[in-house]
C-alpha cells in the first residue's frame, strides 16, 4: 500500500538521547536507593513509558518522580543538540511531500522544547506523547490513533523506531516499520519490515520509493 504519512518515535529516534535517559535513570534510580546500569536500562526499560519504567524498577511510580525525570531531562536536552542535521533534513524532506507525525512514550513537556530549538515542530501535523493514549507501547493505540488523526489508514503509515518495543507497537497497528538500529542493535529490531542505521534524506526517500 502506498505510504500516506510518516511518523517518527521520539526518544532515540529523532532526538537520539537514548544515552541521557540512561544517564538520568542511573542517577535518579542510585539516588532511590535501587541501582540502574546502562545495559539494563536498554535490556530492561527503554521505550517504555515512565510509569512503567519505575514499576519495573521500583516497584511503584508516582508523578512527582516522574516530574523529577523529565526536569533533569530537559535541564540536557533543551537547546536541542540531540536532534542532528541528518534527521532533521529527513524531516523537512518528508513533510514538505506528506504529512508527518511523531509519535512517542514521552511526555508532551519534554517533547515540545525539543522540537522548537531544533525547529521542527510547525513540521508536524501531528504530535502524540504519552499524554494522549491511555494504553503506551508497546500497545498499539499510540499508532492508530496517530492514523486516525491524520486520517489514513495504518498500512499506510511508514514509522521510525529505535526500540522493541515501539516496533511491536506500531506492528500491532498495522503500520510499515523502519527499524532505527543505534539504541538495541539489529537483532533485538528484527520484527521491523527493514532495518536501517540511519535517518536521513536519502534514507527516507528509499524507503518512500521502495
Amino acid at each position: 500500500m502506498q505510504v500516506g504519512a510518516v511518523a517518527f518515535d521520539f526518544n532515540g529516534t529523532l532526538s537520539d538521547d537514548e544515552p541521557v535517559l540512561a544517564r538520568v535513570y542511573e542517577e535518579l534510580f542510585a539516588e532511590l536507593g535501587h541501582p540502574l546500569t546502562a545495559a539494563e536500562y536498554y535490556e530492561h526499560l527503554a521505550g517504555h513509558t515512565d510509569e512503567e519504567m519505575f514499576k519495573r524498577w521500583l516497584g511503584h511510580s508516582s508523578p512527582e518522580l516522574i516530574n523529577e525525570r523529565v526536569r533533569r531531562y530537559n535541564e540536557l536536552v533543551v537547546d536541542g543538540s540531540t536532534v542532528d542535521e541528518d534527521v532533521r533534513a529527513a524531516v523537512r524532506w518528508a513533510a514538505a511531500r506528506m504529512p508527518v507525525a511523531l509519535v512517542s512514550a514521552a511526555l508532551r513537556d519534554e517533547i515540545e522544547p525539543v522540537l522548537r530549538s531544533s525547529g521542527l515542530r510547525d513540521l508536524f501535523s501531528v504530535v502524540l506523547s504519552q499524554d494522549d493514549v491511555t494504553r503506551g507501547k508497546p500497545d498499539p493505540q499510540p499508532y492508530l490513533l496517530a492514523a486516525e488523526r491524520l486520517e489514513i489508514d495504518p498500512p499506510e503509515l511508514l514509522v521510525f523506531e529505535d526500540t522493541d518495543v515501539g516496533v511491536a507497537s506500531a506492528k500491532a497497528a498495522g503500520a510499515r516499520v523502519a527499524g532505527l538500529t543505534r539504541t538495541l542493535g539489529a537483532a533485538r529490531m528484527s520484527q521491523a519490515d527493514t532495518l536501517v542505521e540511519r535517518i536521513d534524506a536519502a534514507t527516507v526517500e528509499r524507503l518512500l520509493c521502495s
